[in-house]
């Protein structure tokens, strides 16, 4: 049994990719005795886990580093701190990060922290700085531990990586690198240990999700479908969800997955990004608006209950007025339970930061607010058309007031019930009452109420 004498802090930035990504290393680094700390002033090792998919996004990162950089200078040599960079930032900005900042020990790429523990020691042994961000021919997963103790009710678990549609926005083709994914007993393998520490829900994630085509036990290659049908035969498997999907991956299979395989959730996050066709096609999204709109009927007709999020993105280099009011069009047809919007942001060594046409911060200031207002008033309205309904909850814990229990819909809509029994893990049917904020409220369906 390992002894945990040491202590890790990681800070988490970006996507659930990246929160699964430091549970991994948690787990990589847990049999050289480091435990977690929920502070970094008693760690002994710091990992700032970086996404880059937004403007500053490394400014951040430096800013961060110049505080614990003080930190670690009031280290006795008895108690040294180790400072590591993970992630994206790392595997896109590693040599300006050994320059600009020496007090780093070691920066390891998202396709390399199974290596952590190999740079760990050496930096400890040898001194100077640690880099690792190649991507390694062998497969990170085959070397990443089983995770220890009790899972949460709700887990991530990762099933493809990397990016190969070049989305002239995106950096993630160049610190995630090419689409693999990883077979399907390695998943099933990995969901059935969650399970049996607790988990009652899997989000599957990757970078294009159902891009996923998997090496089958069988010999045949699997797609996101397939795997989700498979992994709700997992007894103790209440709910499956994935993300982030493209539209181009929507395959047949995957759409007919969610009409015949019930734990697949009613709720889909289909990024767009614009309503403008002209947009899309600056975006090289490679898909146009009225393929989004059939592809979303689709969905709809085969499940009728399904909701959907999506991302939008103003301000891309080129949007005009028109390309701008189309988009509202887009999402007033359509009707999303939520969504997320974005102004553009140049990221270096993409397409777009070099497009004409940039457009001034103040316009996509002002179309930001009106398509968040916009996105807002469409959450509010499919939350409080919940009221009334019955709809089954899987409760995660205890709630803020004593007696009150927390959950989630199949459409992540948070839910508070009062019990006196244990809900944690259980699935309940709940009659919502009201709206609270973006919460809801209710009893268990056929209790008095």
């Amino acid at each position: 049994m390992t002894v945990l004498a040491k202590k890790l802090f990681i800070k988490t930035y970006g996507c659930q990719m990246n929160v699964y990504d430091s549970a991994k290393m948690a787990d990589v680094m847990a049999p050289l005795g480091y435990g977690i700390s929920q502070s970094p002033d008693d760690a002994d090792l710091i990992i700032l886990n970086t996404c880059h998919i937004r403007e500053h996004a490394a400014e951040k990162v430096y800013s961060e580093l110049g505080r614990y950089k003080i930190l670690k200078e009031s280290r006795s040599p008895d108690t040294p701190l180790l400072l590591a960079v993970a992630g994206c930032v790392a595997q896109a900005e590693g040599a300006e990060l050994t320059r600009r900042a020496p007090a780093v020990d070691i920066l390891v790429g998202p396709q390399s922290y199974h290596r952590l523990p190999e740079l760990v020691t050496r930096v400890t042994r040898q001194g100077g700085q640690a880099l690792e961000t190649d991507f390694p021919s062998d497969d990170k997963f085959d070397h990443l531990p089983s995770g220890e103790g009790k899972s949460g009710v709700t887990a991530f678990l990762t099933v493809q990586e990397g990016c190969d549609k070049f989305c002239t926005f995106c950096v993630v083709p160049f610190t995630r690198g090419a689409e693999t994914s990883r077979p399907a007993q390695a998943i099933l393998s990995e969901a059935r240990d969650l399970v049996a520490r607790g988990a009652r829900e899997v989000t599957l994630l990757g970078q294009n999700v159902n891009a996923y085509h998997g090496a089958g036990a069988d010999g045949t290659v699997w797609g996101l479908g397939r795997l989700a049908r498979a992994l709700a035969q997992i007894d103790g498997l209440s709910r499956i969800r994935y993300t982030t999907s493209h539209p181009r991956d929507m395959d047949d299979d995957l759409i007919a997955a969610h009409a015949d395989c019930p734990a697949l959730m009613p709720f889909v996050h289909l990024p767009v990004q614009s309503g403008s066709d002209g947009v899309l096609s600056a975006m090289n999204r490679r898909h146009t608006v009225d393929d989004y709109r059939r592809l979303v009927d689709r969905l709809r007709a085969a499940r009728a209950d399904l909701a959907l999020s999506s991302d939008f993105i103003v301000g891309f280099p080129g949007e005009q007025d028109a390309d701008f009011e189309a988009t509202l069009r887009l999402i007033e047809q359509t009707g999303f339970a939520a969504s997320f919007a974005f102004k553009y942001s140049r990221r270096p060594g993409t397409a777009a930061s070099t497009m004409r046409g940039q457009v001034p911060e103040d316009v996509k200031d002002a179309r930001l607010k009106a398509l968040l207002a916009l996105i807002n008033r469409q959450q509010a309205d499919f939350n409080a058309a919940q009221v009334g309904r019955v709809l089954p909850v899987l409760f995660e814990g205890p709630a803020r007031h004593k007696g009150q229990w927390v959950g989630r819909s199949p459409y992540l809509q948070p839910v508070h019930v009062m019990s006196d029994e244990n809900l944690g893990g259980m699935v309940r049917d709940v009659t919502l009452d009201e709206l609270n904020g973006f919460s809801l409220i209710g009893h268990f369906a056929g209790d008095l109420h």
